[in-house]
């Protein structure tokens, strides 16, 4: 069970993730309180571990459900399984908030979830090409070997694997990684709420780099970091700094694991267990954690690096092939690194940013455009340490919302983003 001293030390989980417990009393109970702080928060994602459930809520044996209802409505609770033993470990659910609101739920235990019609708000697939090229099953785990080659479409019409790779998104936006060498992230914008990634590059006929009416990939990758992918600095045999991706043969396999899948949030693993960075370093082994849930416009993704050389340190990046200059900011304990440009591949306005906690901000980079493994690129570098690095990747297109229209709105967003860092209060009455 979570103690109050244990809770406190997970800042940047606490800051980012939605709630904080106050009360630390073993004393039975059937209603939570909910604090907000002096801003709006629209889909807050507020997650209840079983652990702490167990401890206030009389009979949560396993293969019970707890049941939140406001003002006498049930909430709709995805209830996720993260370490596959069969037994839910947290309960998740989505609850707005005005300014200085306060919210009581009641609780209760049921033998099944409460049966509610809910839209999906957050959706994570990986479908491999079958040999009848149509797309076999979502796919719960997946890899591919170390040299994975990027799919050559002037011989093949389709991909291995449905729009190259593990795609993920909710009712704002969505993003995809490709499974192979090239190891990007990619963004779709979207201009719908439904789920469309499992539909989106099924028919060759239909060029998803061109706008339909639920969007569009909006992104070229190129040789960068496009949308939040990952690399490491450090220094080559000869002492010379180098920012290393990680791609390439060098890379080795990749491990796909899906944790949870909507209707609230979606969660998956990527697993990189011997990725040699340099010839004269050891292998790294790399994990990287990537969440998604309803109502926002970033994904989130908390890495674990074992290995890494000494004084090395991950980065991650922007692509910068369309945008004039990058923008910093420093707000409520956070940098924010975006661009704002005419830069979508559909040559509209698309904002993008990487919002990091100060405590493992380390500095910002810009990469060379030419004889560099890692072109194009606006990114951020974190401090080196055993510790996990979190932080969130945004995609503001602005076909997607208004609030995205300009640089001066684009901005002002982040900073809502930013204040929203101070967790809402949850305690047991």
């Amino acid at each position: 069970m979570m103690n109050c001293n244990s809770l406190k030390r997970s800042a940047f989980a606490i800051a980012i993730g939605s709630f904080a417990f106050l009360s630390c009393n073993e004393k039975r109970a059937n209603q939570l309180l909910i604090e907000n702080s002096a801003i709006d928060r629209p889909a807050e994602l507020i997650v209840l571990k079983r652990s702490e459930l167990e401890s206030k809520v009389d009979s949560l044996t396993n293969g019970k459900y707890v049941i939140l209802q406001n003002e006498g409505r049930p909430l709709v609770v995805q209830y996720d399984d993260l370490d596959g033993d069969g037994i839910w470990d947290e309960a998740a659910f989505l609850l707005s908030l005005k300014a200085g609101e306060q919210k009581i739920l009641d609780v209760s235990v049921s033998e099944n979830p409460a049966t509610i019609k809910a839209a999906v708000l957050a959706h994570v697939r990986q479908r491999r090409k079958s040999a009848d090229n149509t797309f076999g099953d979502d796919l719960a785990k997946d890899s591919v070997p170390a040299g994975q080659p990027a799919t050559d479409f002037s011989k093949e019409p389709l991909p291995p694997f449905l729009t190259e790779g593990p795609a993920w998104e909710n009712d704002k936006v969505g993003f995809r990684l490709y499974f192979d060498v090239r190891n990007g992230k990619d963004i779709w914008g979207k201009t719908t709420s439904r789920m469309v990634l499992d539909e989106v590059g099924v028919d060759t006929t239909s060029n998803y780099h061109a706008k339909a009416d639920w969007g569009m990939d909006i992104l070229k990758v190129g040789k960068s970091l496009g949308a939040g992918a990952l690399a490491l600095l450090t220094k080559d045999a000869a002492g010379k700094d180098t920012l290393v991706r990680l791609g390439g043969t060098s890379m080795g396999p990749i491990i796909y694991q899906k944790l949870a899948d909507g209707p609230v949030r979606a969660r998956f693993r990527l697993q990189y267990p011997s990725w040699k960075a340099l010839d004269s370093t050891k292998p790294i082994t790399l994990t990287e954690e990537i969440s998604i849930w309803g109502g926002q416009y970033f994904y989130e993704s908390k890495v674990v690096v074992s290995n890494a050389p000494t004084g090395g340190k991950l980065v991650s990046g922007i692509v910068n092939i369309h945008s004039k200059e990058s923008k910093q900011f420093d707000t409520a304990g956070y940098q924010v690194l975006y661009t704002y440009d005419a830069q979508s591949e559909n040559k509209d306005n698309l904002g993008m940013a990487l919002l990091v906690d100060k405590k493992i901000f380390d500095s910002f980079i810009t990469s060379p455009n030419a004889n560099t493994d890692v072109q194009n690129t606006y990114g951020v570098a974190f401090k080196a340490g055993q510790e996990p690095v979190t932080f969130r990747f945004y995609a503001g297109w602005q076909p997607s919302d208004p609030q995205f229209a300009s640089d001066v709105t684009f901005r002002e967003f982040l900073t809502r983003e930013t204040l929203r860092s101070t967790p809402v209060k949850v305690s047991w009455k």
